[in-house]
């Protein structure tokens, strides 16, 4: 569980369980493109025929009890009963919302990890990061192993109260001792309970993927409770991808998808821009958001102002924020150009165009809209 980073954590999990010849079931959530991606063994989606097979037979078993599942109830069973048709050595589970009351909270876990708190889903669990940390707790279990990736020690000790066997902090425990920019993405020391692991290259963007890689290794550590061999490490990182997650999908112009859909996650998503690629020419922004989502807090951890032109549009979602609400928004922050498009790929379109060789366009805001773009941009890049 965790407010940002869950996806690459449980990515990288993956991978370095793969490392170690384990056949493992990965479930996330949301998909960006087919809904298939979020099962996988051994990072290959189920087919779209063994996806009808567990769907039937949830439903068959929701017509003998009569009990009606919610839509991400029913997907998480079909899951879980693919993962033992199929025998998968270890699931990687990832929790949907919060965690305590979450359907991926039926699983006996060995091992609970926490990327990091932060404001989200208030609605659900209570105004503050205290009521957020709480709620994820839930998901530690009796005996199991915890590692705990928020640094605050109010938040980090609503995972530490919470019941499990053994804790394991970042900071005194584990972290990151080196985190530098490499090519591609970052060259990382990763220090454990058990060792320290140097010059370990992580293929992804962003400092914050060295804080997320180093929770993963320490929660795979946890899971054997043993050190893992070095060339493992090296082996199980090196495969990493994360579509969707500062994803360089052109160049000249260069062009970046990035999920980020909350305020943290803009903030982080901006820093990486600006800092790691610092892009030579004009840079442009298109953006949508979901609604609930405040757009000039969204626009502002973009720091939209700080872009040439800015594009709003309508996440391709049903609660999607009109993009009239971003654009009043962007205006009002003083953004110097910024255009209104019904559809991200009217704004695609219109950034396109407007890019020359060396600027850069950021498409951000929400992971629908980032799965609205991915597909859009294979076909006109």
């Amino acid at each position: 569980t965790g407010t940002n980073g869950k996806g690459s954590t449980t990515q990288m999990i993956t991978r370095l369980l793969m490392a170690h010849g384990l056949s493992v079931g990965t479930y996330t959530s949301p998909h960006l493109e087919r809904l298939n991606e979020r099962i996988s063994r051994n990072c290959e989606p189920i087919s779209d025929d063994e996806f009808a097979e567990q769907v039937a037979a949830v439903a068959d078993l929701e017509a003998i009890t009569g009990v009606h599942p919610s839509y991400f109830e029913a997907v998480s069973a079909a899951a879980f009963r693919w993962f033992a048709d199929v025998a998968i050595d270890v699931a990687v589970v990832e929790v949907g919302l919060l965690g305590r009351w979450d359907a991926t909270n039926v699983c006996e876990s060995q091992v609970a990890v926490v990327t990091n708190i932060g404001v989200d889903h208030t609605e659900y669990a209570g105004p503050t990061t205290l009521h957020i940390a709480t709620e994820k707790a839930g998901i530690v279990k009796p005996g199991s192993a915890v590692v705990i990736g928020e640094t605050d020690p109010e938040l980090a000790h609503a995972f530490m109260a919470a019941g499990g066997a053994s804790n394991f902090l970042r900071g005194p425990d584990f972290d990151v001792d080196e985190n530098q920019l490499a090519l591609g993405g970052r060259m990382v020391d990763l220090r454990t309970p058990t060792t320290v692991y140097p010059d370990v290259f992580v293929p992804l963007h962003g400092r914050h993927q060295g804080d997320n890689a180093a929770v993963a290794l320490t929660a795979v550590e946890a899971f054997f409770a043993s050190p893992v061999p070095g060339e493992l490490v090296a082996e199980g990182f090196a495969q990493v991808v994360m579509p969707g997650r500062f994803e360089v999908v052109g160049h000249q112009p260069l062009v970046i998808i990035d999920g980020a859909h909350n305020p943290a996650g803009a903030d982080t998503c901006a820093s990486v821009f600006f800092d790691d690629f610092d892009p030579a020419g004009r840079r442009l922004l298109v953006v949508g958001c979901l609604q609930g989502r405040d757009p000039r807090e969204m626009l502002s951890a973009l720091r939209a102002d700080e872009f040439d032109v800015v594009l709003t549009c309508t996440a391709p979602s049903a609660r999607g924020m009109p993009a009239t609400e971003l654009t009043s928004a962007a205006r009002s922050m003083g953004c110097e150009q910024v255009l209104e498009h019904a559809t991200i790929e009217q704004a695609i379109d219109r950034a396109l165009a407007l890019a020359e060789s060396d600027d850069a366009v950021l498409i951000t805001g929400s992971l629908y809209v980032v799965g609205g773009a991915r597909p859009y941009l294979r076909k006109v890049l």
